[in-house]
């Protein structure tokens, strides 16, 4: 099987949830909404509404907010690339990874312009070899042409095997697995008794990364 390592972004190599969080206490108190906002925000963002249109079309509603729901999407798109962090010891890890030959690709889903600013502003576009954005691809995971994608920017093609790590058990793992890549789920305590068919499960990325350095 080849070295081959593909990345989910969000919740995996870098933590949105912590993120989100920023962004809404900075939101809240712009629009002097009140620390009651901020858990409202918080709690909807949880439910896993399928795309950010969609929540901040609730957003304007609850809030009754004369924003159009395009420019409070655009302005969190703008703001997100700014308040997102890559721990040092993932960047290390995967500069690491590369250095002993791996090759290493980012598969996320999401707007173009808000993960790749996510991924320059991080420095992650610095330590990974490729990416593949399901907003710049017209697909989104867990179809198994975005993995492919992402493979081939590499140099290689997925018929040799690989990777695929992430959080999601429909995106990353499933998807993983349909694309024929042996997968890592990176467990948050978010998907209570899910079946997961993952080769491996850890809680963190770094502990990933130590399995793929291992070859086990």
């Amino acid at each position: 099987m080849q070295r081959l390592a593909l990345f989910d972004l969000d919740n995996t190599l870098i933590n949105l949830d912590q993120a989100f969080r920023a962004w809404a206490e900075e939101f809240a108190d712009e629009r002097e909404l009140g620390r009651e906002a901020v858990d409202w925000l918080i709690s909807v963002d949880r439910d896993g509404i399928p795309h950010r249109e969609l929540f901040f079309a609730k957003l304007q509603r609850h809030f009754h907010l004369p924003d159009p729901v395009e420019d409070l999407w655009r302005h969190y798109r703008l703001r997100m690339p700014h308040l997102v962090h890559c721990r040092p010891e993932v960047l290390n890890g995967l500069s690491e990874l590369r250095a002993s030959g791996w090759l290493v690709a980012i598969v996320t889903n999401g707007t173009a312009d808000n993960q790749l600013g996510k991924i320059r502003n991080t420095g992650l576009a610095d330590v990974v070899d490729a990416w593949a954005l399901s907003g710049a691809e017209g697909m989104r995971k867990p179809e198994v042409g975005l993995f492919e994608i992402a493979a081939r920017r590499c140099g290689v093609s997925l018929d040799a095997g690989g990777w695929m790590l992430g959080d999601n058990l429909t995106a990353d793992i499933a998807g993983g697995r349909a694309a024929g890549l042996r997968t890592i789920w990176i467990d948050r305590g978010t998907w209570s008794d899910a079946e997961h068919g993952a080769d491996h499960v850890v809680s963190d990325v770094t502990h990933a990364l130590k399995i793929l350095q291992e070859g086990r």
